[in-house]
């Protein structure tokens, strides 16, 4: 993928039943099932794509590979332009690997790698040269917002930073919890750092763009999710849901009032 380094380019969830989850984020945030791409993991079953109501892919689903934790949850994938130098800096830099750099055949090189506080996430060089838009503001069913909970805000910016270029693009002061430190990249937002809440398990939370955040709220607890929290307006007029799937797999959802 031609993005540059640094640049979120796909989301994943891995759960228990991909049927139910499509079905029911099919209705909440409006995406339709793409079919599997050709390369699937040996182990994982069916990988299904799926796509926002423009038809541009935004992530993907697959069953819960045999050994791997049962919970289920979301990923992001960060566009590296090498694998296997990005997965180098980041252990030198104190993070783990979780999964070697691995090539899937026209799909891309790939490897799940944590920060130094333990937060997982993949870095992937992609085979196609078309640029991922599976994150793009402002536009509907694709990411939005990426928000990262951890027990050391100040090491993550740091963290994040030197890897991909993320810079701390102010803050929001949040009391006693600290500053919710707004970051950017390649002249645009991308999302938050923030110290995690007592007794949340850090993590990275992953937003999508909806229209009507009473109407997403509706259809969300239409289809046995649950809200966490929200809606509650945030800077710049849009108000967020923190919600879990009916398999209990964490996400959000972005959207307007009225």
């Amino acid at each position: 993928m031609s993005n540059p380094h640094g640049t979120p380019i796909w989301y994943e969830l891995i759960t228990g039943d991909p049927d139910a989850a499509g079905a029911f984020y099919g209705k909440v945030i409006g995406w339709q099932n793409g079919g599997c791409p050709g390369g699937t993991a040996e182990g994982t079953g069916d990988y299904r794509v799926w796509l926002a109501p423009d038809g541009q892919g935004v992530a993907g689903m697959m069953k819960t590979p045999e050994g791997a934790p049962p919970q289920p949850r979301w990923f992001s994938y960060i566009g590296v332009d090498d694998v296997d130098a990005a997965v180098e800096k980041i252990v030198a830099a104190g993070g783990s690997v979780h999964m070697p750099p691995t090539t899937m055949e026209g799909v891309g090189r790939m490897a799940m790698v944590a920060d130094p506080q333990g937060v997982t996430f993949y870095v992937m060089k992609g085979a196609s040269p078309e640029a991922s838009t599976a994150f793009k503001r402002m536009t509907a069913g694709h990411g939005e917002w990426n928000e990262l909970q951890t027990s050391d805000d100040q090491a993550a910016l740091a963290f994040y930073a030197d890897q991909f270029g993320w810079a701390k693009d102010g803050a929001m002061p949040m009391g006693e919890m600290g500053e919710y430190s707004f970051l950017s990249h390649d002249g645009g937002m991308i999302g938050a750092v923030m110290k995690a809440p007592p007794g949340v398990t850090p993590g990275w939370n992953y937003f999508f763009r909806v229209g009507s955040i009473e109407e997403a709220k509706g259809r969300i607890e239409a289809g046995g999710g649950a809200i966490v929290q929200g809606p509650m307006e945030v800077p710049g007029g849009d108000w967020v849901i923190y919600a879990t799937d009916p398999q209990g797999a964490a996400f959000g959802v972005v959207g307007t009032k009225g």
